[in-house]
């Protein structure tokens, strides 16, 4: 277990995130055609997701999120699996975690993913929110898998590649009285998120909510990162977390990725000196790349072979 909170290593530097769990896991000749992605592998696969984030923690990762993010009672249960087996899993995605950590003698702090409703439909709409869903609904469908986690021990829950304003609202609804700090990060397109919302609008919400330590951006393209990382820390004045993914574009049509990487390791010092705090990569950003941030930021020496 980490020595210090996570909050308080915030307010000394930097700290580095992990990249995309889902690519080192193909990388590692996972098959993740699946509608429970990453998650499917908590039942029939666990040791690769362990040996994934051990992969992340010697690159110099200091924060592992947990392969939760598809993770759902719902999900579970069209695989015939009841609650009671789908909260162990949830736990096991944080006792996996945990135990990759534990390779190596320096705080790492486990994350516990929470993704957005979209995830769980696996139909892309997570990039579009707005499921005709009214906010309430969406504080219910969350708020038991919050629970869930929470009562497994992770260091923080990450609200993750939240589409829009309303689910943010219902996310910030559910995770109070976890007793978890948590960090909220929307997953946008230029300068809105992607259900359309100004990203001051977006990243207002969190003022007043002292559980949130971090707020900012993951799963978006990298050329947008920079602007969300300032707009984020003027509203809020709260560090900021930033892990967008490598530049590629995703066909769902073809069912795989196109395009050219554009994660540049370099602009990581500008999203510092914007106020970002949390860094890292988020789809096909692979430890290479995170042990070159754990150069460039100066967090901590990478600690064996990537």
């Amino acid at each position: 277990m980490p020595v210090r909170t996570l909050a308080r290593a915030l307010s000394t530097g930097p700290v580095l995130l992990d990249g995309g769990l889902s690519n080192q896991l193909e990388a590692q000749g996972c098959d993740l055609s699946d509608a429970l992605w990453s998650a499917r592998l908590l039942t029939d696969g666990p040791g690769q997701i362990e040996a994934a984030h051990t992969a992340y923690v010697r690159a110099g990762a200091q924060v592992l999120i947990t392969s939760g993010y598809q993770a759902t009672f719902e999900g579970f249960a069209r695989r015939g699996i009841g609650r009671a087996e789908a909260a162990e899993l949830f736990a096991r995605s944080v006792r996996l975690a945990r135990r990759a950590a534990g390779a190596v003698e320096r705080d790492v702090w486990v994350a516990a993913s929470v993704g957005p409703y979209g995830a769980m439909l696996a139909d892309g709409s997570e990039y579009r929110g707005r499921y005709g869903l009214t906010g309430r609904e969406l504080e219910r469908f969350h708020r038991p898998r919050i629970e869930a986690l929470a009562a497994a021990g992770p260091d923080v829950l990450a609200l993750e590649t939240v589409p829009d304003v309303d689910e943010a609202e219902a996310l910030l609804r559910a995770v109070e009285g976890c007793g978890l700090p948590v960090w909220l990060s929307y997953s946008v397109a230029g300068d809105r998120t992607r259900a359309g919302q100004p990203l001051e609008t977006a990243f207002g919400l969190v003022r007043g909510h002292d559980e949130v330590v971090a707020v900012g951006v993951n799963c978006c393209d990298p050329a947008d990162a920079g602007r969300a990382v300032r707009v984020a820390a003027e509203v809020t004045g709260k560090p900021v977390v930033v892990y967008p993914n490598s530049g590629e574009r995703w066909d769902e049509g073809g069912r795989g990725w196109v395009g050219a990487p554009t994660f540049e390791p370099g602009r990581a010092r500008d999203w510092q000196d914007a106020g970002a705090r949390l860094i890292g990569g988020c789809c096909r950003v692979g430890p290479d790349t995170v042990a070159e941030l754990a150069g460039l930021l100066g967090t901590t020496a990478a600690d064996g072979p990537v």
